[in-house]
């Protein structure tokens, strides 16, 4: 598991994505993961092609995460699939998976907590704390996240190759 920690301060991205892969991870080609993430439970993680996995991401795959095609997780979003229940007496540990649709935009600094589904198409306002579903198409933000809005359903965006993207590492 060591390795695995490792991994996500390694400067090369094929290197990256290797030892996710060898941990279980089943990560598409095309997908890039930038530097600095933390990943648990690697074996129950899924992303799609072209997905973007920004910087500083924790990614709590021990319940199961699964990241549609063409999803971009901006820098600093955490996903949850477990957490303690703070009505219970004995502080019982709960898990769920969480999904996350195709071309689905998750901000900057957003939270997304056990069990959620965030629809195809939907966004995630910077700094949101996201407590239920989110339906397609639908634009949310606050703590906890609230419809704010509507985006189109006419998405044909595919985001970047990996190789395409311009960066150093």
């Amino acid at each position: 598991m060591a390795s695995l920690v490792l991994a996500g301060k390694m400067p090369i991205h094929a290197l990256r994505i290797a030892t996710i892969r060898f941990w279980g991870g089943r990560i598409h080609p095309d997908a890039t993961v930038y530097h600095g993430f933390e990943i648990r439970g690697a074996q129950h993680l899924r992303i799609g092609a072209r997905s973007s996995i920004g910087n500083g991401a924790i990614l709590d795959a021990r319940a199961g995460i699964t990241i549609g095609e063409d999803v971009n997780l901006s820098t600093a979003v955490h996903i949850w699939t477990g957490q303690h229940n703070p009505q219970s007496a004995e502080f019982a540990y709960e898990s769920a998976p969480v999904t996350i649709g195709n071309r689905a935009w998750v901000s900057t600094r957003v939270t997304i907590l056990p069990g959620v589904t965030i629809g195809e198409g939907a966004v995630v306002a910077a700094g949101a704390v996201v407590t239920s579903d989110v339906a397609p198409f639908t634009m949310v933000g606050g703590v906890p996240a609230k419809v704010i809005g509507a985006r189109t359903t006419s998405l044909r965006y595919r985001l970047p190759l990996r190789r395409l993207k311009p960066w150093w590492w």
